[in-house]
């Protein structure tokens, strides 16, 4: 779809996250339209375009028994990790992430000497800017619940030394590749050890499934870290490529997002409306 809808079409199911959470029960399309004051044919089509199933499935995704779900006791997910190489290569869904990381002493300069590329995009969660190096994609930060300028100002204080250049145009193809998952996306990782490896397992979570800080905390065999790593999932810098909005607290409440827990609803509810796309595609 064209990105100018996209935003349009994220501010529409944000609102309706809104409606279904203060209602606390499930609407008939005809009532969850009419609390957003548009037709239910109008609304139902923006589901459609935007993910592709209908707004009482939707609802059933948002709810926290969904949530709870994702975390299937009976398939660690992360014990394998090591097993198929958290090398530097990993796939991610239909999109292929080569990543690089910084040294650690590349980390303590701050981003001396390195220049950094940024940019605003349309995105299916809205408006989200997205920063790179020469090496790849560094930033991928989501506007719509933090506002454009608190956004920005976190993504460089992140990097206090680097110099920062806007110029979405460079950037553009790796980011419309990130969100339409196809070709071959390049990450430069910048973080410390710790960090690094949070976010390496990050990348080990199969699209529709999610995990717990605790299961996270095993997989890089530190399994008293568990603060920690919540800490660095928190400081993920490239959302939505590094799913961090797929780690659960251990009930299967959502926890805590970064740039907003409206957003990783959605994202989760995307993602599961995708798959279940694609498997009734393919039946």
């Amino acid at each position: 779809m064209p990105r100018d809808e996209q935003a349009y079409h994220y501010g529409v199911i944000r609102r309706a996250i809104e409606v279904i959470d203060a209602d606390g029960a499930d609407l008939s399309l005809e009532e969850l339209a009419a609390r957003m004051d548009m037709s239910s044919a109008h609304f139902q089509r923006i589901f459609s375009a935007w993910v592709g199933v209908s707004p009482k499935r939707y609802q059933q995704y948002l709810r926290l028994g969904h949530a709870k779900s994702l975390l299937r006791e009976d398939l660690p997910l992360l014990e394998t990790a090591h097993a198929v190489g958290l090398s530097g290569s990993g796939r991610l869904h239909d999109l292929f992430v080569r990543w690089e990381a910084m040294s650690p002493g590349e980390y303590a300069r701050r981003g001396e000497g390195l220049t950094v590329r940024w940019g605003w995009f349309d995105s299916p969660f809205g408006l989200a800017l997205a920063m790179g190096t020469e090496k790849g994609l560094c930033g991928l930060a989501f506007a719509a619940e933090v506002g454009a300028e608190t956004a920005l100002s976190d993504m460089r204080a992140r990097w206090p030394k680097a110099a920062f250049v806007e110029d979405a145009a460079a950037l553009r193809p790796q980011v419309e590749a990130a969100f339409a998952r196809k070709g071959d996306t390049a990450l430069h990782l910048m973080g410390a050890p710790l960090q690094i490896k949070v976010w390496e397992a990050l990348l080990q979570i199969p699209e529709g499934e999610a995990t717990t800080y605790g299961e996270i905390a095993e997989a890089i065999d530190n399994p008293r870290a568990v603060r920690a790593v919540g800490t660095a999932v928190g400081k993920n810098p490239l959302s939505w490529l590094i799913p961090c909005h797929r780690v659960l607290r251990k009930g299967g409440e959502m926890g805590g997002y970064h740039w907003g827990v409206p957003v990783k609803r959605a994202m989760l509810a995307f993602e599961a409306a995708r798959a279940e796309v694609a498997q009734e595609s393919a039946a």
